[in-house]
Order: C-alpha cells, then sequence, then structure tokens
C-alpha cells in the first residue's frame, strides 16, 4: 500500500515538474525542473524493481542537466537564473501538436492488443535488461564517461579567461585587484 501511494506521488511529481519546463521563465528553473522529472521516473522505476534502469535514468539525467548548464553558461555566455526565456515558441502550434501526439499515443496503448508473454522471465531481470541494454557497449559507454568530463572541464577552462585568482591572487588579498587586460591593476 506505501509503496503504491509513493510511486503515484512519484508519477505526480514528474508530470508536476515536466510541466513546470514549460511554464517557469527561466532555462534555469527549466533545466532543474526536467531534472526533478527525470529523478521522480527513476525513483518511480526503483519502486517497480528496475533497479539499474531507475539508478542509470537518475545519474544520466542530473549529469546531462548539470552539463547542460554549464554550456548555457559557457557558450551562450548569460547567466540562465537571471535571463527570462520560454521553452514553448509557437504556443498555439505546440498545444496542438503535443495534444495531438497525447491523444494518439494513449490510443495506441489502449486500443492495440498487446501480445502475449512467451517463455519465463529471466531469473535476474535487473541483471538480463542491462546485457539487453548494453551488452558488448559496456566498455564504450565507461571510457566516454571520463572522456566527458574532461571535455567538461576543458570547455569551463577555455572559456573563463580569467578568474578571480588572476585578479585578487592565490589568497584572494591583492587589493587593488589586478586586471591583466589593463595592464595589471583594475582602474
Amino acid at each position: 500500500m506505501l509503496v503504491d501511494i509513493a510511486f503515484w506521488l512519484l508519477g505526480a511529481v514528474a508530470v508536476a515538474s515536466a510541466v513546470a519546463v514549460f511554464v517557469v521563465d527561466s532555462m534555469a528553473r527549466a533545466t532543474y525542473a526536467l531534472a526533478l522529472s527525470f529523478v521522480a521516473v527513476g525513483l518511480a522505476l526503483l519502486l517497480l524493481q528496475q533497479n539499474y534502469v531507475g539508478v542509470v535514468t537518475v545519474l544520466m539525467m542530473v549529469m546531462e542537466m548539470a552539463v547542460m548548464a554549464v554550456y548555457m553558461v559557457m557558450y551562450m555566455g548569460m547567466n540562465p537564473a537571471l535571463m527570462p526565456m520560454s521553452m514553448v515558441h509557437d504556443k498555439r502550434v505546440a498545444l496542438v501538436v503535443s495534444v495531438l501526439a497525447f491523444v494518439v499515443l494513449g490510443a495506441g496503448a489502449v486500443l492495440v492488443p498487446w501480445p502475449t508473454r512467451r517463455g519465463a522471465p529471466s531469473p535476474d531481470v535487473t541483471a538480463a535488461l542491462g546485457e539487453a541494454l548494453m551488452g558488448r557497449h559496456m566498455l564504450v559507454m565507461v571510457v566516454v564517461s571520463p572522456v566527458m568530463v574532461a571535455t567538461i572541464v576543458g570547455g569551463i577552462v577555455l572559456a573563463a579567461g580569467r578568474s578571480r585568482y588572476d585578479r585578487l591572487g592565490d589568497d584572494l588579498d591583492v587589493r587593488p585587484p589586478r586586471d591583466p587586460e589593463r595592464g595589471g591593476v583594475d582602474r
């Protein structure tokens, strides 16, 4: 009973935060709302005893949102928390398309006859699912992860021409601050 309540609460959180992505007025808030939605979905998957998929969903989506926030700042040169924006550009068309997609997918899920199960499920469903999803590509995923982290760190280092340590020294006590672009001293 408690698991059912938690599942429905997580479902409501996932849907509400997914809706918030299109309602809030800043890219940072939309990013956090999307991350919350995926975390709720991942936790719901954990309640369904799909441990591998639930944990992978949470880890991948949280990291994806963190990477997206870094790239927003790095390439767009903006503070995503302060810049107002809209995630929907043509609201009428977007509303029609989303309602139509919901109706078609919902009708397909309800009206299409589902196939009957052939055979028995694997004794360890999580391991079987992990093998089906990753298979021989596990080594690639293990190698790609540190490469992505190195790319993020390298992008940040390249995007930041100078930092507070360049201006204020290693102990942050240089007064007046040095400005390398203005001959060493802020004016």
